[in-house]
């Protein structure tokens, strides 16, 4: 099979009955070849009992099998013309003088290259649609990075410009002015990564939930010295704002295990709940005091785990000890 470039050619081609071997042997095909790119041109079925005597044949590469007999149709979607399906050598005693392909063999080529048809126009409209999905979250981020923290970076220049003007006529104000930059810059990384945050990832819609997890865990595993393991139960697939709450408050109790927990072993289970999913996320680290709620919560982003796990209907329970680990649950409902 054929797929078509943009400029009247053949981008790539998908090929089956040639090894592997023989394949490399032949290099790379003429973008615009003969018979073939006709098919682009004209549109129109091609059957031949000797491909090598029509006149538009310009033979082909040394390492090319070679071919008598030859049918091909084209892949359209109404007048768009997608590529083209070709088929020679049939395996049959050929009638002398004639075409070793049929009539009936065009028909049914032809039901193939309709599928083939629905196949890459569903494949085009996915690949748009993801196109559009991703420029739409650039804009935004942009629009976010614009209005929240360029401009803490702005206010950011403009205190240290004061700072370094003060610093030697006034260190206690130079003082002052860098115990500001401090609080600006704590600012302006909150805002970054709330921003980033907030982006569903792409691998989420393709892949769903589990898959996207176990993923990004075996990553977490290869990069850390701790052992991260994952486990799913029989979990179904779920609405699309509860898979993401669920995989951000897995990522943010994964980054605190990993990072201020010192842990060295972390289990991460997903199992069925009813028509919803329970995410456990258990550790051996440092853990801390659970009623210390307000600074706890700020550090290790419990507040937006709850927020998370509140804005599609679940519950966040968090366990705790010093040094007794930790163990985060959220249950969300079904859609």
């Amino acid at each position: 099979m054929g797929v078509p470039d943009d400029h009247g050619g053949f981008a790539q081609f998908v090929v089956d009955g040639v090894s592997e071997e023989q394949w490399k042997a032949i290099g790379p095909l003429p973008r615009q070849h003969g018979i073939l790119a006709a098919m682009l041109r004209d549109a129109t079925p091609q059957r031949l009992a000797d491909v090598r005597r029509d006149p538009r044949f310009e033979g082909w590469p040394d390492a090319h099998p070679d071919m008598s007999d030859f049918i091909g149709l084209p892949i359209a979607d109404g007048d768009e013309v997608l590529g083209a399906v070709f088929l020679a050598n049939k395996r049959c005693p050929k009638p002398s003088g004639g075409c070793g392909f049929t009539a009936e063999d065009e028909e049914l080529l032809g039901i193939l290259a309709q599928h083939a048809a629905i196949a890459l126009t569903n494949a085009r409209l996915y690949e748009r649609s993801r196109e559009l999905t991703i420029a739409g979250e650039r804009a935004r981020l942009a629009h976010e990075l614009h209005d929240a923290v360029s401009q803490k970076l702005f206010s950011l220049r403009l205190t240290a410009q004061a700072a370094a003007a003060l610093v030697d006529r006034d260190p206690a104000r130079a003082k002052g002015e860098l115990q500001q930059i401090a609080a600006l810059a704590a600012e302006a990384a909150d805002e970054l990564r709330s921003a980033v945050v907030e982006l569903r990832p792409a691998a989420l819609d393709e892949d769903g939930l589990v898959a996207t997890l176990r993923t990004q865990i075996q990553v977490l595993d290869r990069a850390h010295s701790a052992r991260v393991t994952f486990c799913a139960h029989g979990v179904r697939a779920l609405p699309a704002a509860q898979e993401e709450a669920l995989l951000r408050v897995a990522q943010e109790a994964l980054h605190n295990a990993l990072r201020h927990a010192d842990a060295e072993r972390v289990e991460v289970t997903l199992s069925r709940r009813g028509q919803g999913a329970l995410l456990r996320v258990a550790d051996d680290g440092a853990g801390f005091d659970p009623s210390a709620v307000r600074r706890a919560g700020r550090h290790l982003g419990l507040v937006s785990m709850r927020d998370r796990a509140g804005g599609v209907g679940g519950s966040l329970t968090v366990e705790s000890a010093p040094g007794k680990g930790t163990v985060i649950e959220m249950e969300v409902p079904g859609g």
